[in-house]
């Protein structure tokens, strides 16, 4: 467990300054862009994330739960990312055109061609970062991606200063990915295979085709808003939509995306040593929702607030889309871990199926939905992530022998943390209001009214994560007397 702890340390403090980072660079591009401009990035940046569920060919996840990993496998792991990653790279690039015509905007063309030289380089890092993470040695990880983070900071905001508008925040996600696999590279292990292989290549394609399916489903339910609305409405919309999910995105990048990093070769550690898989589960869930729900609860609240100081005014019809987001995320957050567990415990076809059926009924329903504008597309979304729950715990009862009162045993301590942590920013809004006179102030005063009764509600309800608190108060305190 500690080995855990310390991984989860790692990546947590990765994606805190990698938030903090992209909070300031955000402050700058939202003033300097315009919402057509960020369109424009977002519809080519979903795009390429598409492209990188096949790019990545599951290359990780294959690495990170076999249980006897040999040099050969990591070689025929490399040579299968090469071979995917740059037909992808091909794709993107001669794609692009029609992309562009298909949305009528010529400026996507240049940003996915600029995009399609990240799939060319990525390979060459890729490898050693899943060796580091079945390891769960994530200091390389955490430098990688603090140089990663300052760089790609200080190439949007100057080229943004600069004039250079979509192009630029495409130029700066190509530098982020340049600086990663030059690290990577200077810090793989001595005994590392340099070079890629092509025996063993159908092992890993056989698991890489589940794996890509998996993802491949995952990023179109996330790719579906920004390309539907673009299509559908105009890049602006998209642009509001984006800035809207960018308050959940402060979440995600800053612990959600941080756990799953560290919950996946977790859950790979207690398969290969014989435990269960339901009670491994069920405590990263209990977690996750005690940080979660409390945050998306109080986003909600304050979201006029937050929106008005980190974007600025002329984004303040993403308010009441960033409300109806915060309420998708609360519902899918319990089960945000099921891919990550079924894949530990070697049902990789099942998890492939889940994301199928949950992203399938995620896309219909914004279809359905797309009629009524940006506010109808978001209630789609929570539709789609109630029905999304519901579908996952079936898979979890059949894989993992999940049980429902578990899951709402598990759930409980989090849920009256999240209602007393809210409580604050609901008083200050029914009683005083948000208001252009008064949003930095509200802001400031809920947030940390919000994180005080936080912690004073994780002890009260006995809630795990106020043991992980303590532990880590613990450890500093001895660490100031050893100074």
């Amino acid at each position: 467990m500690t080995s855990v702890r310390r991984s989860l340390a790692f990546a947590l403090t990765d994606s805190h300054l990698g938030v903090g980072l992209q909070l300031a660079s955000t402050l700058i591009i939202s003033r300097l862009l315009t919402p057509t401009e960020i369109g424009i990035f977002s519809v080519a940046a979903a795009l390429a994330a598409l492209a990188s569920t096949f790019r990545d060919f599951g290359v990780a996840e294959y690495l990170i739960q076999e249980k006897e990993l040999t040099s050969v496998k990591i070689r025929a792991a490399l040579g299968g990312n090469i071979i995917v990653s740059w037909l992808m790279a091909a794709l993107l690039f001669f794609a692009s055109t029609p992309v562009a015509v298909f949305y009528r905007q010529p400026g996507v063309a240049e940003v996915m061609q600029i995009q399609s030289i990240n799939f060319l380089l990525i390979p060459f890092g890729a490898v050693t970062m899943a060796y580091f993470r079945r390891e769960m040695n994530y200091r390389p990880i955490f430098v990688a991606g603090l140089l990663a983070n300052v760089t790609s900071f200080i190439v949007a905001t100057t080229t943004a200063l600069a004039g250079f508008g979509y192009v630029g925040l495409a130029f700066s996600s190509l530098a982020s990915a340049m600086v990663t696999v030059s690290y990577s590279i200077l810090a793989r292990p001595s005994n590392f295979p340099w070079w890629p292989s092509f025996s063993g290549l159908r092992e890993v394609a056989r698991f890489g085709k589940h794996a890509t399916g998996i993802y491949f489903f995952g990023q179109i339910g996330r790719s579906a808003p920004e390309a539907v609305i673009g299509r559908v409405l105009d890049m602006a919309s998209v642009a509001f939509f984006s800035r809207a999910n960018g308050l959940l995105e402060i979440f995600n990048r800053s612990v959600l995306f941080a756990a799953v990093t560290v919950c996946l070769p977790y859950f790979a550690q207690e398969a290969r040593a014989g435990q269960k898989a339901a009670a491994g589960y069920l405590k990263a869930t209990t977690l996750l929702t005690g940080i979660g729900w409390p945050f998306f609860i109080h986003t909600g609240l304050i979201a006029y607030s937050a929106i008005r100081l980190v974007y600025g005014e002329q984004w303040m019809p993403a308010v009441p889309l960033a409300q109806i987001l915060c309420l998708v995320a609360i519902l899918e957050l319990p089960y945000w871990l099921a891919t990550e567990v079924m894949i530990a415990a070697g049902r990789i076809d099942q998890s492939n199926r889940l994301q199928f059926v949950v992203q399938g009924l995620r896309i219909a329903s914004l279809v359905l939905v797309i009629p009524f504008g940006l506010t109808g597309a978001c209630w789609g979304l929570a539709m789609a992530a109630l029905g999304g729950a519901a579908i996952a715990h079936r898979f979890l009862r059949q894989v993992i022998a999940l049980r429902f009162s578990d899951v709402l045993r598990s759930c409980l301590p989090s849920a009256g943390v999240g209602a007393l942590s809210g409580l604050p920013s609901l008083l200050v809004i029914l009683f005083v209001g948000q208001s252009e006179a008064n949003y930095v102030l509200v802001l400031v005063s809920c947030s940390l009214a919000a994180s005080v009764v936080w912690l004073g509600s994780l002890k009260a309800c006995r809630h795990p994560c106020w043991d992980e608190v303590v532990l880590l108060l613990g450890k500093l305190k001895s660490r100031s007397r050893d100074a």
